[in-house]
């Protein structure tokens, strides 16, 4: 299986498990992280949805937008993941909720062009102005 890495919300309610290395983490600069996360920069990890598993609770999804559902803790609120009808093979979760962040570096930005003027973050990773990934059009599952 390889690399396990593991996390959860700040109160333990969910927990989550996914093997691989950790590679392609990128700080989000978007609108919508931003407010649903109340932060001013919100850092994914994507990987293949396959090596990704909730090993407790039941997380609690909110579609953001009509091509992207989030998970969160109904009971802390902790944003823990995202499903993107742009890469719906793939999952994207928060860094943050790692059980140990410190080993997941980002590498780039994403949607540079909503990037608050004041932040100077990573100045020296790569970014893009939106996020380049082929766009699948078609349902989310629920």
């Amino acid at each position: 299986m390889g690399e396990l890495h593991s996390g959860g919300c700040h109160c333990g309610h969910i927990r989550y498990q996914f093997s691989g290395p950790l590679h392609d983490i990128a700080h989000c600069h978007c609108s919508i992280c931003r407010k649903v996360s109340g932060g001013i920069v919100t850092t994914w990890i994507t990987l293949p949805a396959a090596r990704f598993q909730w090993l407790a609770g039941t997380p609690s999804r909110y579609d953001s937008s009509n091509s992207c559902a989030r998970y969160f803790c109904p009971q802390c609120g902790a944003q823990l993941a995202l499903v993107t009808l742009l890469s719906p093979e793939s999952i994207d979760v928060t860094i943050a909720t790692l059980d140990h962040p410190e080993q997941a570096p980002a590498e780039r930005h994403i949607w540079t062009a909503s990037q608050l003027p004041w932040l100077h973050l990573d100045e020296q990773l790569p970014g893009e102005p939106q996020e380049t990934l082929q766009v699948y059009q078609g349902p989310i599952k629920k």
